[in-house]
C-alpha cells in the first residue's frame, strides 16, 4: 500500500469515530492512504498544523487542551522525539480506548503517524497497560498490518506500564518509559515540554489521535460542521451506572446532559449524574439539560473530563456510592505527597462512616476540613478530582447526608454498587 499526497475526498459523514473497518485495507478503501508529506516538505506541515488550529480540537484526555498548541509546544523542543499515544485508561468507568484500538487501531495511529511527521518525531510509543491482552493484541496485529506493507513512516511498538489509575497521568507514564517508575513529576510549568531524556515528547489520548486522523485527511471542515460554534467537533462518552445499555457513544460538543444519558437507557428516575469520571462531579436533576461543553459544563462546577457519564438511579445511595469511589481514589494515589498518602485516605474513611451511618457529630466539619487541606496541594491533579467529586457529593445528595450524619442511613445504602471497579470496594 503507497502512500499518496492526495487526502480521501471528504465525505458529509467522514468525520465519525466508530464504525470504522479494523483491517488496513478496510481503512484505507474509507479514507485513502496515509498523506505523509516527505521530510524537507515544510509547507505540508504548515498546512496541518493551521488545518489543526483551525479545527478547535482539544484534548479529550481530560485536560482540554487544544491540541494545535499543544503540538506548536512540542516543535519548539526540537525533532527527533517521541510521539506517545497514552491508552492507559486508567478511569474504570471509562471504554472508550478499548473500543477504539479494538475497532478502529489504524485510525490512532495514523493520527500519531501525522504528528510525528508534524514534529519531526521518528518513533511512536502506544501505552497499553498490563492485564489488557486483548487491546495490547489488537494495536501489535495493527502495526504487524503496517511494518508488513510498509505503511508507516516512524516505527511504532506497544509498552505494558502498570495497570494503576495514576499511571496514565502524563508526566507519570512519561517517567515510567525513561525510568520504570509510575509517579507523575510535580511541574509548576506545564508550558514547559515533556522530555524522554534529551529527546522531546507530544503526548496525546487515543481519541485526540482518532480525530487528528481525520483533520489531516479531510481538512476542518467536517469536524467543524458538528458540535458548537465555540466548541466543535463530537466526542466518545462511555455511559454506565443505573442504566439497561451501557456502552460509548458518540455525540456532538453541546449534546445536552440528559440526552446522553438517555442513550443508555436509564431503568429508573436519575438522582445524578456523575460527569468527568470518577475524579469528576455529581451533577443533580436541576442541571441536568447543561450542554456537554467545557464552557457550560464549567458554570455548574463540572467538567468533561476523560468522557464518562454515570447515571445514579433513585433507588442507589449516592453516599455509599461517593465513599467506594473515594476509597477507590486514596487506594490509587501515587503516595509520594502528604494529600495522597494521608488526606485521601482520612477522606475516604469519613465518607464510609457516613454510608454506614457510624459518625459523629463532627463528621461533617471535619470532613470539610480535609478536603480544603488537601484540594490544590498535590504534586499532580489526582487529590483535587477526588476532592472536586466528594464536595459535589455532598451538595447533590445533601439530604442523604444530613440524615447519614444522623445515623439514619438510608434503606439503600447497602445495596451493591452501581459503578466499574476492577476489584471489590467496600465501606
Amino acid at each position: 500500500m503507497t502512500q499518496s499526497a492526495n487526502p480521501a475526498p471528504p465525505r458529509a459523514d467522514v468525520h465519525h469515530l466508530l464504525g470504522h473497518p479494523s483491517d488496513l485495507r478496510g481503512h484505507v478503501e474509507t479514507h485513502g492512504p496515509l498523506n505523509v508529506a516527505l521530510s524537507r516538505d515544510s509547507s505540508w506541515r504548515e498546512s496541518l498544523a493551521s488545518s489543526l488550529e483551525a479545527s478547535g480540537l482539544t484534548g479529550r484526555g481530560g485536560g482540554g487542551f487544544p491540541a494545535a498548541a499543544k503540538v506548536a509546544l512540542a516543535r519548539s523542543a526540537g525533532s527527533g522525539g517521541t510521539v506517545i499515544v497514552n491508552a492507559m485508561e486508567g478511569e474504570p468507568a471509562s471504554d472508550k480506548d478499548k473500543l477504539l484500538l479494538t475497532r478502529a487501531p489504524h485510525l490512532v495511529l495514523d493520527g500519531a503517524q501525522y504528528l510525528a511527521a508534524l514534529c519531526r518525531a521518528d518513533r511512536i510509543v502506544v501505552c497499553v497497560p498490563t492485564g489488557r491482552d486483548a487491546i495490547a493484541a489488537a494495536v501489535t496485529n495493527a502495526i504487524g498490518e503496517r511494518v508488513a506493507h510498509g505503511y508507516a513512516r516512524a516505527s511504532e511498538e506497544v509498552v505494558r506500564p502498570p495497570d494503576r489509575f495514576i499511571a496514565g497521568e502524563e508526566s507519570a507514564l512519561t517517567n515510567w518509559l525513561e525510568s520504570g517508575r509510575s509517579l507523575p513529576v510535580f511541574r509548576a510549568d506545564k508550558g514547559t515540554p515533556l522530555r524522554l531524556g534529551r529527546r522531546p515528547v507530544l503526548l496525546h489520548n487515543t481519541e485526540t489521535l482518532a480525530h487528528v486522523a481525520l483533520i489531516a485527511r479531510h481538512g476542518p471542515g467536517p469536524f467543524r460542521s458538528r458540535g458548537m460554534t465555540e466548541e466543535p467537533g463530537t466526542c466518545l462518552v462511555t455511559i454506565s451506572g443505573s442504566v439497561a445499555h451501557p456502552g460509548v457513544v458518540e455525540v456532538d460538543r453541546g449534546t445536552p446532559l440528559s440526552s446522553i444519558a438517555a442513550r443508555a437507557n436509564p431503568v429508573e428516575p436519575v438522582q445524578g449524574l456523575l460527569v468527568g469520571g470518577y475524579g469528576g462531579t455529581w451533577v443533580g436533576p436541576d442541571h441536568f439539560e447543561t450542554p456537554y461543553a467545557s464552557l457550560s459544563l464549567r458554570t455548574i462546577g463540572a467538567a468533561a473530563g476523560v468522557g464518562v457519564i454515570v447515571a445514579l438511579g433513585q433507588t442507589c445511595c449516592g453516599v455509599a456510592e461517593s465513599a467506594r469511589v473515594a476509597r477507590y481514589l486514596a487506594d490509587q494515589g501515587a503516595g509520594q505527597c502528604g494529600p495522597c498518602a494521608y488526606g485521601l485516605p482520612a477522606i475516604a474513611d469519613d465518607l464510609a462512616l457516613l454510608a454506614r451511618g457510624q459518625a459523629n457529630g463532627n463528621i461533617l466539619a471535619q470532613l470539610q476540613r480535609r478536603l480544603r487541606a488537601v484540594n490544590g496541594r498535590g504534586a499532580c491533579r489526582h487529590p483535587d478530582g477526588a476532592v472536586s467529586m466528594v464536595q459535589s457529593a455532598l451538595v447533590v445528595f445533601a439530604a442523604d447526608i444530613a440524615a447519614h450524619s444522623r445515623g439514619e442511613p438510608c434503606p439503600y445504602s447497602r445495596r451493591p454498587t452501581v459503578l466499574a471497579f476492577p476489584r471489590p470496594i467496600g465501606l
